[in-house]
């Protein structure tokens, strides 16, 4: 799989995770639940590493410790995960939960859930992160009306990561986000890469078109993954899913060339018609 470099370190990061949103949200004993190690198989198979998870997830970070666990996979994955709550001692006592949980003493990259209460769990998590308990930092939202509220912390403070929705038919990120992470040196997670999912089913009937074969995509779920990494400033995308063929159809996306920019110029109105 392509991999790109965080910038603040320059380590490589596989272009396509998984999302753990609704997904993992799965006990043992269920239906849902046995299919998700084929999930974690295909993503790691393919050379994917990052697995992104919130303690808002329902049980989706328990879990995705419990597979890595019982698989031997933890050394393969990129694991993310947020706190999403308000005061000092609530977000340590989340952090800590959410380490138990994914069954680890530290984790990869710790963001701050739409921004809840930023400043007072960002001075925690440089403390983390000099203590070796987090890898990165970073901040996340899901929706363009917040984009200035992001954009003033970009601004303002050193981060690793920012987590924002970019899609097909939501671009607002290509226009204020994108460039602003690319100008201050912060790695891009994209959620929410088929438009939160409607944008994707009412592609799916629809034959795809002759150019797709061009970027060497085979189905409309890598078109809209290939479309989002096309921008440059993008590091990884984390389509969710609980289906291993979901998974690795997702996967194919992260291989080959990706067209530039310029690429998509005459199909984007054609695609979202």
């Amino acid at each position: 799989m392509n991999t790109r470099p965080i910038p603040s370190t320059r380590e490589a990061l596989p272009v396509i995770g998984c999302g753990t949103w609704i997904g993992f949200d799965h006990a043992p004993g269920t239906p849902e639940y046995a299919g998700l190690p084929g999930v974690l198989d295909a993503l790691f198979g393919a050379g994917g590493k990052v697995v992104d998870s919130s303690p808002m997830y329902g049980r989706a970070e328990q879990t995705t410790g419990e597979l890595l666990a019982a698989h031997g996979r933890r050394a393969d994955a990129f694991v993310a995960t947020k706190v999403w709550t308000q005061g000092r001692a609530a977000g340590v006592r989340e952090m800590e939960t959410s380490l138990r949980l994914l069954g680890s003493d530290r984790v990869d990259l710790m963001q701050i859930h739409n921004l809840v209460d930023w400043r007072t769990h960002l001075a925690t998590l440089r403390d983390w992160k000099a203590a070796g308990r987090v890898r990165y930092v970073g901040i996340t939202h899901y929706t363009a009306s917040a984009y200035d509220a992001v954009e003033a912390v970009l601004r303002s403070e050193r981060l690793d990561f920012v987590q924002i929705n970019y899609s097909l038919d939501d671009r607002e990120a290509e226009r204020r986000i994108l460039p602003l992470a690319a100008e201050r040196g912060v790695a891009v997670i994209v959620n929410m890469p088929f438009g939160g999912g409607g944008l994707l089913r009412g592609l799916l009937g629809k034959p795809l078109p002759a150019w797709a074969a061009e970027i060497g995509c085979t189905s409309w779920a890598q078109v809209l993954l290939k479309f989002v990494l096309s921008q440059p400033a993008v590091t990884c995308a984390i389509p969710g899913t609980r289906r291993r063929a979901h998974m690795e159809d997702n996967a194919r996306a992260g291989f080959g060339e990706v067209p530039a920019p310029a690429f998509w110029r005459d199909k984007v109105d054609a695609i979202a018609r």
